[in-house]
């Protein structure tokens, strides 16, 4: 007979605790521009000094795996992003990811590249960063994860500096990494002047695509848009 605490863990057992759960467009990678619903998970082990969702390091909300589902299909969109914080930091992630994809979503993963893709559903979409010198976190890179992207993954520089891009262009010329997955290069909003970075792309001729975040474009720094 299952003593009452185990019982209340099993209850229990499937949750996550998220910041926020909103339907927006889709800022980045290569599904800019459809309606996405984000589901922003609490709480990050680094702290890159661009970062723009700072607000969800701590608080949020404990919702049942059932309840965020629920609440990702009321918006009626087949695009759903996993956000964070860095959203591996919570094991259940996992299985949120699973079951999303096992309901026909088009499912992607915002990760950090700190810690461990290994286990993630292969029906995901993983869009992983790498951390550039400038931007504190370059040591947290998991240099081992490469080997568990594919074709429809992507691999995402923030670059805050010439000296960024500088180290993005090795990395990506010694690592072949357009050769793992599409790679996609950014300029570190009101750090790196974004022309500068679309001219030093064409000029170089790099295999990679450019993007601006186009959720800033429309709204600004804005939580939940």
């Amino acid at each position: 007979m299952q003593t009452q605490a185990a019982v209340a863990g099993t209850e229990t057992a499937d949750w996550l605790r998220i910041t926020e759960i909103f339907l927006s467009l889709q800022g980045e990678s290569s599904s800019v521009g459809f309606p996405t619903v984000f589901v922003r998970l609490t709480g990050c082990p680094l702290r890159c000094v661009y970062c723009d969702s700072a607000y969800a390091f701590h608080g949020g909300e404990r919702r049942s795996i059932d309840s965020i589902i629920e609440q990702v299909q009321s918006h009626g969109v087949r695009h759903v992003t996993v956000s964070g914080g860095e959203p591996l930091a919570q094991k259940r992630c996992l299985q949120l990811l699973s079951r999303l994809c096992d309901l026909d979503f088009i499912v992607s993963l915002e990760t950090s590249g700190a810690l461990d893709i290994s286990e993630i559903d292969p029906r995901v979409i993983k869009v992983m960063d790498l951390k550039t010198p400038g931007s504190a976190e370059v040591e947290r890179n998991r240099w081992e994860n490469l080997q568990h992207l594919g074709p429809n993954d992507q691999l995402k520089f923030v670059l805050c500096d010439r000296a960024d891009y500088d180290w993005a262009c090795t990395q990506l010329r010694e690592r072949g990494l357009n050769h793992l997955a599409e790679v996609l290069y950014s300029p570190s909003w009101g750090q790196l002047d974004a022309t500068d970075l679309a001219n030093w792309i064409v000029s170089d001729r790099l295999p990679v695509r450019f993007q601006m975040q186009l959720h800033k474009l429309l709204w600004g720094d804005v939580p939940g848009r």
